[in-house]
């Protein structure tokens, strides 16, 4: 059996992520030409192309996606079991905001590798629509806070993923075909309630707010009871609702960052720690992401 080192795979994925040879090199501190003979090491060991060559952007052949799968776990893993031994171990608290969606899909994953990795750090997280955490986090609340964000031009934060907005509706029921459209939303200053209230705006379609709620579960257990469609990010739709497109009626919406802030007076080694922990996580998030978007195709077919 052959052993694939793991720094080809961390050159591999750099280059993956990146979309660029000479990119992937800045990142792992070697030439473009270095990282290209990794590249065909890495093939010929695996006797299968990885890219297809000839194309200005670095484009994966259907062997390397399958290999870019397993090389994120294996990555991921590696990983862990480093942090998990090293000495000395990080130990603090991080006080962290994040809207109510990601606590209740991606987060608690990642939080709970982060804490086998690291039992010395204490996680106080605290739930809130972005636009309010970031008013707490300038006010000293928060060390850390992630945050979705409605204008790409708007600078502020690191961008740790892109979203596609999705409308979602009741598995049983048929309310999304009534008019006017019943939603169900978040109060003000919710950044999903502007898009869909903008947008049904622009296209002068009769809407009415059936269910208001600040909690992701209560937003999706009202739409899950009829009450009305609401959006949400593609990562966070849960199971057990249908997916609405436009053959549905319903237009594209367009996407949204998101964005982790951090405060640079505060920063310990802890919160730097984590900080660096859920960009990293959020980056290697594509399968699953991937396998949230297949699931809710599911439901909508």
């Amino acid at each position: 059996m052959q052993n694939i080192p793991t720094e080809l795979l961390r050159t591999f994925l750099k280059a993956v992520d990146t979309g660029s040879f000479t990119r992937a090199g800045e990142i792992v501190g070697r030439t473009q030409s270095a990282v290209s003979l990794q590249i065909r090491r890495l093939e010929e060991m695996l006797d299968a192309p990885l890219f297809v060559r000839g194309t200005h952007r670095v484009k994966l052949t259907e062997e390397g996606a399958t290999l870019a799968g397993y090389a994120r776990r294996m990555l991921a893993l590696n990983d862990e079991a480093v942090s998990s031994l090293r000495r000395p171990k990080v130990a603090g608290s991080v006080r962290l905001g994040a809207p109510h969606e990601y606590t209740a899909s991606l987060l608690p994953v990642i939080l709970g590798k982060f804490a086998q990795s690291h039992p010395g750090v204490m996680l106080e997280v605290t739930c809130d629509l972005s636009k309010n955490l970031l008013a707490r986090q300038e006010k000293g609340e928060f060390d850390l806070v992630i945050a979705l964000h409605d204008d790409p031009e708007e600078r502020g934060g690191d961008k740790v993923l892109t979203e596609p907005l999705v409308w979602i509706t009741s598995m049983d029921h048929e309310r999304h075909m009534q008019r006017p459209l019943s939603l169900v939303v978040a109060p003000p200053p919710c950044i999903y309630r502007n898009r869909v209230l903008q947008t049904l705006g622009r296209q002068q379609r009769a809407w009415r707010i059936a269910y208001m709620s600040s909690s992701y579960s209560g937003i999706v257990a009202a739409v899950r009871a009829g009450l009305g469609v609401t959006l949400l990010a593609g990562s966070t739709v849960p199971e057990g609702v249908r997916v609405l497109g436009e053959r549905d009626g319903f237009p594209a919406m367009g996407q949204l960052d998101v964005r982790l802030y951090e405060r640079p007076e505060a920063t310990t080694e802890a919160v730097r720690c984590l900080a660096d922990y859920i960009t990293s996580s959020f980056a290697n998030s594509d399968t699953a992401l991937a396998t949230a978007a297949s699931g809710a195709q599911m439901t909508s077919e």
